[in-house]
């Protein structure tokens, strides 16, 4: 239930107790100064004198007590219109009305210190925006824009005014606001320009109502570099190893040319012949070793993922190897949605490196594996020399085996990714030979 307002305002009640505090001693005074002997102009004259000075004092008291309260109501008015220059002057911290005065002082001194911070930190902010090469939109509650920087105009190929207040249906944006929150928009047109966009988008508050902020970025400029790097590393790889077997095919096919032109030839010339004959093949086929690897790491399938348990999978790669005994550890029992077969294979290059390796030192080979959340962890170790160079242990075509082409890393790595894992191959740690290889493949 709404209160009642007071009869009286403030100030009329502070006017109504002044005069009562003096009514007392009014009254007495006119009784004393009617009822003796006094002539009336005395009497009328002292009535009136009486009267003017406690109506005078009782406004006095009014005006000292209304002016201090219009003086803080402007202060605050003027704080509350961001007006931070007004000041209340003369104050005095020794009694109550200085220390009210001072308060307001020091609340304006602070809220001004804040509104400054909060300019330059919005200037700052819209410098950034601005520069920034990324297109970044914000939405209301009714998916009408409120925000764009220098990024979203050249995307939307207008200026702000013009599409400040629009909604993002309007705007062509209205697929933006719905699905994936983070997705690469692979084919959208924007009237800024086409191709590939990574669209990021994440929602706050202004004011008590939820808004949307939208963050779209050209991906094209950076892929291109990347496809550029690719092909340069390619094209590197390739070329070395074209001109390490290019290189003495080419020697080797004129020194026999040579020869053969000779009309005197030497006796062992058959011989050398079939030298030469037999190195040229030798190089060729593994040329054609090394293209045929590339080609199937260039046609490594998408995995069929089906459920699975890891155990037989793990046993059964272990099994093929024959050179060495593996020590299977063992580990709980796990299944998961994967492609058996590729995983299959991973095991069987892991499991034969650590062989071949341990083979160098008269060592072991170890598998176990165990459940980290919602990962399984498959751990391979060897008591082999460990890795010489671990930076070159993914780089394409890079091998220290004879006869390796370079790719097996590669593709077990390739292959985990896919299965939303990973593969790491390290030195063992605490003193120990050999090398740790660490699969880890999502339960």
């Amino acid at each position: 239930m709404a209160s009642q307002r007071p009869l009286l305002s403030h100030d009329q009640q502070i006017l109504l107790y002044a005069l009562l505090a003096g009514a007392p001693a009014v009254i007495v005074a006119l009784s004393f100064l009617w009822l003796g002997d006094y002539t009336p102009k005395v009497q009328w004259t002292l009535t009136l004198l009486i009267f003017g000075f406690w109506l005078g004092f009782a406004g006095a008291a009014r005006r000292r007590v209304v002016r201090p309260l219009q003086t803080m109501a402007n202060l605050l008015s003027a704080l509350r219109e961001g007006d931070f220059s007004i000041r209340a002057r003369g104050v005095r911290r020794d009694e109550p009305l200085g220390d009210v005065h001072a308060e307001i002082n020091i609340l304006g001194n602070v809220l001004q210190a804040q509104r400054l911070g909060a300019i330059e930190a919005t200037a700052l902010l819209r410098t950034v925006m601005e520069e920034i090469d990324v297109a970044i939109f914000a939405f209301d509650s009714r998916e009408t824009l409120r925000l764009v920087n220098r990024a979203g105009q050249e995307l939307l190929a207008a200026p702000a005014e013009r599409i400040l207040g629009r909604t993002a249906a309007e705007l062509g944006l209205k697929e933006c606001l719905e699905g994936d929150d983070t997705r690469v928009l692979a084919a959208t047109r924007f009237p800024g320009g086409a191709g590939r966009w990574g669209l990021r988008r994440t929602s706050f508050r202004e004011g008590g109502r939820p808004h949307t902020l939208l963050v779209i970025a050209d991906l094209s400029v950076p892929l291109r570099e990347e496809e550029l790097k690719a092909w340069q590393r390619l094209v590197r790889v390739l070329g070395h190893e074209l001109n390490n077997s290019l290189a003495p095919i080419k020697s080797i096919a004129g020194s026999l040319t040579a020869m053969l032109r000779r009309d005197a030839r030497p006796p062992d010339w058959e011989t050398d012949m079939r030298s030469g004959l037999e190195i040229i093949g030798n190089r060729a086929e593994g040329l054609g070793r090394f293209m045929q690897a590339y080609a199937h790491l260039a046609r490594l399938p998408q995995p069929t993922l089906a459920a699975t348990e890891f155990a037989p999978v793990i046993r059964r790669a272990a099994a093929l190897e024959t050179r060495l005994p593996i020590e299977v550890q063992g580990g709980p029992e796990l299944t998961a949605c994967l492609d058996a077969p590729q995983i299959e294979q991973v095991l069987i290059n892991l499991l034969k490196n650590a062989v071949d390796a341990a083979l160098e030192t008269g060592g072991g080979v170890r598998v176990h594996w165990e459940r980290r959340g919602a990962v399984c962890e498959v751990r391979i170790e060897d008591d082999g020399p460990g890795i010489a160079n671990p930076a070159n242990l993914f780089v394409p075509f890079f091998t220290t085996k004879p006869g390796g082409s370079g790719i097996g890393l590669l593709l077990c790595r390739q292959i985990a990714e896919n299965h939303g894992g990973s593969l790491t191959l390290k030195n063992r740690e605490n003193g120990a030979t050999g090398c740790l290889a660490v699969l880890r493949l999502p339960v």
